[in-house]
């Protein structure tokens, strides 16, 4: 088989949008984090509250996937996932894990580090519910990550389920499904610039205040 060449080398760009000083930034991130998510969701970026999760297991192997952001506050950003899943069975293991936020419509990168928690049933239990029917048929018919022979399995178990869950008129939330919060204890806030001298400014917890500092593009 013969490969089109492609020069990966020569992809270059150079950026020029915005800049981040330590005179505009916020003095808590979580703050940072709202201008900067609400800025991304104004200049309709895709999928702005994708993010990249990155967890390591008990072989020390890193494993990264792209999930969604539902809610964030002071105390942490918040996920939903299947209890069994490969990402949720890292994280019962080893409970420090990091977030990625790419806009490169805006020429920014957000990343976070800290320790994750479970939300508490009552949080998993009020988003479940708000989800779409749908959504909440489909967390009941996947053992997430789990092997399967067919997708054929999937649809015949949904429309099962479906069927089963209409004539109920209810579908609860299933034991080992809920959310996870990552309490940050660490943001970088990436603004790209010209000549690859970006502005990469940190927060970082130093005796329970943020302590802010730049670091070398």
């Amino acid at each position: 088989m013969q490969y089109y060449k492609m020069d990966i080398a020569s992809i270059r760009k150079d950026y020029k949008l915005k800049e981040l000083s330590e005179y505009q930034i916020e003095a808590k991130p979580d703050k940072q984090f709202e201008i900067w998510f609400q800025e991304a969701v104004k200049a309709q970026v895709p999928e702005a509250n994708a993010m990249i999760l990155s967890t390591v297991g008990e072989n020390g192997r890193p494993s990264a996937r792209v999930v969604l952001i539902k809610d964030f506050d002071e105390n942490g950003l918040i996920f939903y996932t299947n209890y069994k899943s490969q990402k949720a069975k890292e994280i019962l293991v080893n409970p420090y894990a990091s977030l990625t936020f790419f806009w490169p419509q805006l020429e920014r990168q957000i990343r976070i580090e800290g320790l994750i928690e479970k939300v508490s049933e009552e949080e998993s239990v009020n988003y479940f519910n708000s989800r779409p029917w749908e959504s909440r048929v489909g967390a009941w018919v996947s053992n997430q990550s789990s092997v399967i022979e067919s997708r054929k399995i999937l649809e015949d178990l949904y429309k099962e389920l479906d069927e089963k869950f209409k004539s109920m008129g209810t579908i609860q939330k299933p034991e080992n499904w809920g959310g996870f919060r990552l309490k940050p204890d660490f943001f970088e806030f990436w603004q790209g610039r010209p000549s690859r001298l970006h502005d990469r400014l940190c927060y970082e917890i130093e005796n329970k205040n943020w302590k802010i500092f730049r670091l070398a593009p």
